[in-house]
Formats: structure tokens, sequence, C-alpha cells
């Protein structure tokens, strides 16, 4: 029997997709961000250099906000999003602030976005999302940087679970779906590391990427991020503040629409549909233990 190929699955997802459509009509078209339109060399990233203040880039028709400064503190200081083709996947500290863990993008893509909410200062991540779209699904992991802080703890945060593992630490990323006069219509929350559990085999830091369900939100037209931890000091959150996103799935609004979905990202928009209302059927994320 031949062995089923990567792109093989691919494309029996679009035909399970396909299978979906006639049942779920308003499923019809739907589209993806991933970042690969944005021009980058390799092995690189932009943080929004050399423009100091607050910037802007699209994916697709979706704005992303960054802001940069290298004049007030002698230093390169970045927040909101940036975007990446690292894939520094063993390099500890604040040196390496723009690798996703996994080492590339979702689906083994090259480009994602990285995620920095400041403590104070700069600008918060924030996407300003097209008005005729919903949204559907996005994916996240940890960076290398937050990634190692918590497997192995360093100079300002811990080692998740502690000496014995049994402390029941947590790193969690909240979405904000917000209207366009900025009111919260609904808010998602996320684990990217969970050591709460009562047997510590179950105990995990994110190291792969993972599908954020945004159907509850579908209609956001602003998504604002944040991120919190068990981990607090005098100053605030320990942990390093810091997630990588790919792959948002939306369904393009209105008749006509010339949106396709790539068949890379066919198994998301699949798992859009079911959690849309086609089906509902409960479903588990599937998350790699640490």
């Amino acid at each position: 029997m031949r062995r089923t190929t990567r792109k093989d699955a691919r494309w029996l997802g679009v035909l399970l997709m396909m299978a979906f459509l006639p049942a779920c009509e308003k499923w019809a078209t739907a589209g993806i961000v991933d970042f690969e339109d944005l021009p980058l060399s390799s092995d690189s990233y932009w943080n929004g250099s050399p423009t100091n203040g607050t910037n802007t880039f699209n994916s697709g028709a979706f704005k992303f906000y960054n802001y940069f400064d290298n004049s007030s503190w002698g230093v390169d200081v970045w927040s909101g999003f940036a975007y990446s083709n690292k894939k520094d996947t063993t390099t500890p500290g604040a040196t390496n602030q723009f690798s996703a863990i996994p080492g590339s993008g979702a689906d083994g893509s090259s480009n994602y976005a990285v995620a920095y909410w400041p403590l104070w200062g700069g600008v918060i991540p924030r996407i300003d999302v097209p008005d005729n779209v919903s949204l559907i699904s996005a994916q996240v992991t940890n960076t290398t940087y937050a990634y190692l802080s918590m497997r192995n703890g360093d100079s300002f945060a811990k080692k998740f679970g502690g000496p014995t593992g049994d402390d029941p630490d947590w790193f969690k990323l909240i979405i904000y779906g917000k209207d366009l006069q900025g009111e919260v219509i609904g808010t998602i929350e996320f684990y990217l590391a969970d050591f709460r559990f009562d047997d510590n085999r179950f105990d995990y830091i994110l190291g792969t990427w993972a599908t954020v369900v945004l159907t509850p939100i579908a209609s956001a037209r602003i998504l604002e991020f944040a991120l919190d931890s068990s981990d607090k000091g005098d100053w605030g959150m320990n942990t390093p503040a810091y997630f990588a996103l790919d792959n948002i799935v939306f369904q393009a609004a209105g008749e006509g629409s010339q949106v396709v979905p790539e068949p890379s990202s066919a198994f998301l928009v699949l798992s859009g549909l079911v959690s849309g209302g086609c089906l509902r059927r409960k479903r588990k994320l599937k998350v790699a233990a640490v």
C-alpha cells in the first residue's frame, strides 16, 4: 500500500472541507493570513526598525500594530507585533526574541508573527480585522525565549513546576475581541503552559503550533492580546511576555468573494467549520508535553 504523503493529507483536507460546504453554505469561501506575503531575507525579522514610534504592517487585509524605539534607552525597544522567519530553538534569553520554539512557521512555513506584550510603554499587540470577514481560527505557540525560560528558569523567571515539579504554574494568552467602538464583545483564554494538573505527567509547555478557535469572537473588528502568568514579582509578570502567531483563518462575507483556501490551511478551515455550527461535537486540542 502506498504511504500517504503530506501533500495527500492536505488535499484530503480540501476534499473533506468541500463535502461540508453544501450543508453549510456560509463557509463557502475562506482565506488565511500566513505572513508569507511579507518580504524577509533568510534568518531575519522585522521589528519596526528603523522608524521610531508607532508603526503598522499588513498581511493580506489585516493590519498589525508595532512600536519601535532606539533613542530613549540606548538599545532597541519594541512591542506589539513583529514578523520573523528565524529558526533558533536552542539559544536562551532576550537575545533570541524572534524565534518560535517549533523552529518554523505553522505547517513548516517560513514566516510567522511574534508578539511582545509590554509591561509598560509601547503598544500592546493589536490586529485590525477587515469589515467583510468572520474569524474562524488562528495558530499560536511559544517563542524560544519564553519556552526555555519556563522550562529551565533564568535570572528573572522561575522554572515552571519548581524543584519538585508540583508548583501549579501557568502561562496564558488572552484574546479580546472588540467592535469598532472598542467595546469588548468576547474574550478567549488559551494556556501556553499549564502545570496545574493533579498528575504531573499532564503538565506541559506548548512546543508545537496549536489551533485557537476564534468563532466566539467571529465578528470582532479589533483583536487585542495580553499575557498572564502565575510567576509574578514586584514589577509584574516574570515570564517573558512573548508568543508567536500564524495562519489566521477567516470566512469572507458576502456573495462574489474570491478568497480561496490554500491546501495547507484545509484542516484549519475544517476545524473552523466544525466549531462554527456545522457540527457541534466538542474537540480537544492536542498539545505537546515537555
